[in-house]
């Protein structure tokens, strides 16, 4: 069956290979780690291969992107301090996870891209790192490195581990379609890990549904609540002081919007503009690979467009705010989080169409309350908790957007007092690290580097 999975993941790279080769060529994407995940190439630190450094112990975190290096951050230092003997690494699987990783996990003793799942890359790259233990951040499954992982008697811990209804389905549909078969080719996968610390009940539920060994799985709460308030920025500051020189206000904030959700949040906006003139737009796309296009669309509406990638910050006054209408892009990575203390409305993209929703818990650290579309199935627990509470708003269309954005401008009270309870909602909810933690040191305490 193993044999059958890479056959089949090595035919849908060659079929995929002129969609890669041409994003690459456009976005100037893949190419510059290629060499990291098939195996090799990989940084120095990593091929070192002096008799001290073969002896050292390395605590390995897989971080997939964005989000996932954020739910990380915390454990990752904590990791750091407890075992400061130790080596700790950190692959992500993006090119944006591994510029934010760099810029946020210093610390760490190496950076590099995670290995395509064949045997050859997993086991060049389980040679060069040789980890004691490897945390991999929700729940990215890979049969060959899992496989790999347990040969080489290296345990493998899932945090902030989670399993979507949507995901859950597929993986239901696919054991009904194989007649059966896949089931026990899913249940070796699955306990070939050491430990799954999911979220919330419902993914532990159906990481069992699916074969997990219940010894194995442990619900200890989602990570994200324990992410502190992002610190001010070069840009928050610099933006704070243009708003107030240019009497901008309010200020709307949409982040880590989707394909397809731009041009909706434009028009939503629209529906504000005409009863606060002075209100600006930050419209926030997730993936670098739509900044072009959103700049596109806010040009398309005839709307000013600024674009924060042509922003100096060098503490001089500029004009560029100035113009009522005016759209502030925010066509970098990493800068958003910042941003929601400026804002006095936000909404919270990837869900007004079929994405899967992304974390509201930035918003809400600031006291700010989310608002969302229909499509949260990533996020489904956390946003039920949200409603439920009179903490968030969901909304279904464009026109609801905007609705809800007035609504909350008009109603200061109202505003403050479901922003407080946001707040109030992610306080509660925090520890996860810290359980996380005391049963990751069980695992690392009792392993060694694989000889």
């Amino acid at each position: 069956m193993y044999a059958l999975y890479s056959l089949l993941t090595a035919a849908g790279m060659v079929l995929l290979s002129p969609y890669f080769l041409i994003r690459g060529l456009i976005y100037g994407k893949y190419f510059g780690h290629i060499r990291e995940r098939l195996g090799w190439g990989f940084p120095l630190e990593l091929r070192t291969r002096s008799e001290e450094r073969r002896n050292e112990v390395t605590i390995w975190i897989h971080a997939v992107s964005v989000g996932e290096v954020l739910a990380a951050q915390p454990l990752a230092i904590q990791l750091k301090e407890r075992y400061r003997e130790r080596r700790l690494v950190v692959s992500t699987t993006t090119a944006t996870g591994q510029k934010l990783a760099s810029e946020r996990m210093q610390f760490a003793d190496a950076i590099f891209y995670f290995p395509l799942d064949w045997r050859g890359p997993v086991k060049r790259a389980l040679k060069a790192v040789r980890p004691a233990a490897v945390i991999v951040v929700e729940t990215e499954i890979w049969p060959n490195f899992l496989r790999e992982c347990r040969r080489s008697g290296v345990p493998v811990i899932f945090v902030n581990g989670r399993l979507s209804e949507r995901s859950f389905r597929g993986f239901r549909r696919a054991i009904s379609f194989s007649g059966g078969a896949l089931r026990g080719f899913l249940e070796r996968i699955l306990n070939d890990a050491a430990l799954f610390l999911m979220q919330g009940e419902q993914d532990a539920s159906r990481l069992l549904d699916l074969g997990a060994d219940a010894k194995r799985v442990v619900v200890a709460g989602n990570l994200k609540y324990d992410l502190a308030g992002p610190a001010e920025s070069p840009l928050s500051n610099w933006l704070e002081e243009e708003l107030a020189r240019n009497h901008r206000q309010p200020v709307l904030l949409a982040g880590s919007v989707m394909a397809n959700e731009e041009i909706q949040v434009v028009r939503a906006f629209g529906e504000v503009e005409r009863q606060f003139p002075r209100a600006l737009l930050i419209l926030a796309p997730r993936k670098p690979h739509r900044f072009e296009e959103a700049a596109r669309i806010v040009g398309d509406s005839r709307r000013g467009l600024v674009r924060r990638s042509k922003i100096s910050l060098n503490g001089a006054g500029s004009t560029a705010l100035s113009s009522p209408g005016s759209v502030l892009l925010l066509d970098s990575v990493g800068e958003l989080a910042s941003i929601y203390r400026l804002a006095d409305a936000v909404f919270v993209g990837g869900s007004l169409v079929p994405s899967g929703g992304h974390n509201i818990l930035e918003a809400a650290t600031f006291g700010k309350v989310p608002i969302y579309g229909p499509f949260m199935d990533n996020f489904r627990e956390m946003a039920m908790k949200f409603l439920d509470a009179d903490a968030a708003i969901q909304v279904n269309s464009q026109e609801e957007l905007g609705d809800a954005w007035i609504g909350l401008l008009k109603d200061d009270i109202r505003a403050m007092r479901m922003g407080a309870a946001a707040r109030d909602l992610v306080d509660r909810n925090r520890g996860a690290t810290s359980r996380a933690l005391a049963r990751i040191e069980q695992i690392v305490d009792a392993s060694r580097s694989p000889s």
